[in-house]
């Protein structure tokens, strides 16, 4: 097993001063591989150290350079006491060539501990299977590097090459081309990193594709029925959610789609419960986040899946990842960010007092409206009445003008009042008018309309 350090214990190791070596040594040492026997020596021998002065060696500081000296005294102590130099017990008939790289694997293995080595990248490949291949150099030599698909799936972002970078891993040699190599378990790059590299580059390509703009951004409901949670159900998180919204809206409703929030799949586990949340429609708004912790615990908030997840989520969210002073591609992306979960609870929901305030202020203003209504109404309707009657009055008085008008143009125009000037009218039995003398026959009767009445009358003799 392999003894992998983060960096954390890295730095605290290789602040420790190096431990001494004992000064009893004759015994051989445990690192010393089995395959070695004392032979005479041809001369006097001398002492290597494990780890070459340059590259490795001085990337490996204090964690392994003390451990390395130990075992490179053990050795030169055990060949001055017996006065033999260490070699390979190579059979009389020799080596075949796989026999040789596999001694050499042996021995490299066996005497270098993993440590770490700092250099610059060169023709870092990714390959179809998932392994890494790249070489790390510095002013003096370079060394071929391997990381394997496992290993590899932990980077945030593949390299640049001449970044300058520290690997930990352990040499050995592969046997099939006899090439010496690093086989790396970590990748870490010095300065801001692989985490913020990988960083700018998915926030210059959300940028591009508008994700970020805060225009889109939607506002987030003043009072929602029902708040949806996106968390570790494990985690402090959603108790301080929860806690705040009970004591802030406890009438609000909770709904929780329970995800981890650090580790290998992770971002597809969160990004799945977003989406799980949006197509359910029972949440007004979503709160998206987990409590504290390191830039590798919350890196599955920096991840790709998560981020379109929350842009296509039709419900907005409030993105709460960690401590005021982190920043996350899931605030770029949400409509809201807060500085802690407690926070995202504050601006989910409102604070009942303020609630019952506001609700008490709006009656005192119903009631005072309704009661100005009712007097403007009262007043309109009394008002209205008073219009009504005027008109009415108007109305009739112009009716009664109206009809005496009309009166008096029909009685200018009536034929009695032709009669009451002195005037009569000839009418035959029937009715009509008689308008000529012929139409009097001798002693036909006829009546002769007067002014107050009708006089019966008889022709006697026409007179032309």
């Amino acid at each position: 097993m392999w003894d992998l350090f983060t960096s954390s214990e890295f730095e605290k190791r290789e602040s420790e001063p190096p431990k001494e070596p004992p000064a009893e040594s004759a015994a051989p040492s445990a690192a010393v591989p089995d395959l070695f026997e004392p032979t005479p020596a041809k001369k006097k021998p001398r002492a290597r150290r494990a780890a070459s002065g340059g590259g490795a060696g001085r990337a490996a500081g204090g964690m392994n350079e003390a451990r390395n000296e130990e075992l490179a005294r053990t050795v030169a102590a055990r060949e001055a006491e017996s006065g033999t130099r260490t070699v390979m017990n190579v059979p009389a008939e020799g080596m075949t060539v796989g026999e040789v790289n596999s001694a050499a694997r042996e021995l490299i293995e066996g005497v270098f501990p993993p440590l770490w080595v700092h250099g610059e990248v060169a023709n870092f490949t990714r390959a179809k299977s998932g392994h890494c291949y790249f070489s790390l150099r510095d002013a003096d030599a370079q060394i071929r590097c391997v990381m394997w698909r496992d290993d590899a799936r932990r980077l945030p972002t593949l390299p640049e090459d001449g970044m300058k970078v520290r690997a930990l891993g352990r040499l050995t040699l592969y046997e099939q081309r006899g090439e010496f190599q690093l086989s790396c378990a970590e990748l870490e790059a010095k300065g801001e990193g692989l985490y913020k590299l990988a960083y700018d580059r998915l926030k210059a390509r959300l940028d591009q594709e508008g994700l970020t703009a805060p225009d889109r951004r939607r506002p987030i409901p003043a009072h929602p029925a029902c708040v949806g949670i996106v968390t570790s159900s494990a985690g402090a998180a959603l108790r301080d959610i929860v806690s705040v919204i009970r004591r802030r809206a406890p009438w609000t409703r909770v709904v929780l789609a329970s995800a981890r929030v650090q580790g290998e799949g992770a971002p597809e586990e969160i990004a799945r419960a977003i989406r799980m949340i949006g197509r359910a429609a029972c949440a007004d708004v979503l709160i998206v986040g987990r409590g504290g912790g390191s830039i590798e615990d919350l890196w599955a908030f920096n991840e790709e899946v998560v981020a379109r997840a929350i842009a296509e989520s039709p419900v907005p969210v409030i993105s709460a990842v960690g401590h005021e002073t982190d920043f996350t591609i899931a605030d770029l992306v949400a409509d809201l960010r807060a500085p802690t979960p407690s926070a995202a609870a504050e601006a989910a929901v409102p604070d009942q007092s303020a609630v019952r305030g506001r609700l008490a202020d709006l009656r005192q203003r119903l009631v005072s409206c309704t009661r100005d209504r009712l007097a403007d109404g009262r007043e309109a309707i009394f008002n209205a009445r008073l219009d009504l009657k005027a008109a009415a009055e108007r109305g009739l008085r112009a009716r009664r003008d109206g009809v005496a008008a009309r009166a008096a143009r029909l009685q200018a125009l009536s034929p009695l009042n032709v009669l009451s000037r002195g005037y009569a009218v000839p009418l035959a039995p029937d009715g009509h008018v008689l308008r000529r003398a012929a139409e009097f026959a001798p002693g036909a009767a006829f009546g002769l309309r007067v002014a107050d009445g009708t006089v019966p009358c008889r022709v006697t003799e026409p007179d032309e």
